[in-house]
Parts: structure tokens; sequence; C-alpha cells
């Protein structure tokens, strides 16, 4: 039997397998907001214009898979606070919030402010600093 590893985080995408990380608005729909953002739109926008929130993706599952597989702390690696507290709700403690910290490219910088303005999401990135209260 091979030696198991404990990773030193734990995944919250835990989908099954014939799901994609857009199920909700399904495969078609993710592809017209594509288009949509091509022609000008951000993430959050494209979604709204199509009719569906601005992030449709659900952690529930995973989040009970967790609970059920004995995992009662983590380190969340995660930009998005929210993930933290919805987390949490399930009974799951998170010890550390560890940002994903890559520099921006000109080919995601819009996408990361959108996140960062729209959906709250706390960027250290260059040029896209997460500026707190007060600043």
């Amino acid at each position: 039997m091979p030696h198991r590893r404990r990773l030193p985080f734990a995944p919250l995408r835990l989908r099954r397998a014939a799901r994609s990380r857009s199920c909700r608005i399904g495969l078609l729909n993710k592809l017209k907001a594509y288009e949509l953002q091509e022609q000008g739109l951000d993430t959050v926008d494209a979604n709204l214009a199509l009719g569906f929130a601005a992030d449709e993706r659900e952690w529930g599952i995973g989040n009970q898979i967790l609970a059920e597989l004995g995992i009662t702390t983590m380190r969340l690696l995660t930009n998005n606070p929210k993930k933290v507290s919805g987390v949490e709700a399930y009974g799951l403690k998170v010890t550390e919030q560890v940002p994903i910290e890559m520099p921006p490219h000109p080919e995601n910088v819009r996408y990361l402010a959108a996140k960062r303005d729209k959906l709250g999401h706390k960027l250290h990135h260059q040029d896209l600093k997460f500026e707190t209260e007060g600043e």
C-alpha cells in the first residue's frame, strides 16, 4: 500500500467528476459569457447580462465532503474572504487564509480588477493593490 501524505491545503473545489467549475450556468452559457467579455463586459457583468448571479458557484457540497472526511481545520488558498466564512459555516476552522498571488498580465488585469472591485477579493498584486478602509 503506497504511503499517503497529508495535503497542506484542503482543496475546496471538490466536485463530482462530471461537473465543471461553471456547471450552474452550463457550458454553453459560459461560452456566451466569454463572448460578452470579448465584447468588453467584465466577468461579473457578463454573467449578469445572461441572467445569472455574479458568481453561481456553490461550495456547500465540497464543504460537506471535507467535514465528512473528518477535516476540522485547514489553511485555505483563496483571495475570496467569502469562502472563509462559507467554510466556517460548516463547522470547519480556517487557521490561515493564504492569498494566491501571481503578477497580473495584460490579459487578466480587467478580470482581477472585477474580482477585487465587484466580488470583494483581496488582491495585493502590483497595480491592483487592495485598498483597506481609511486609505
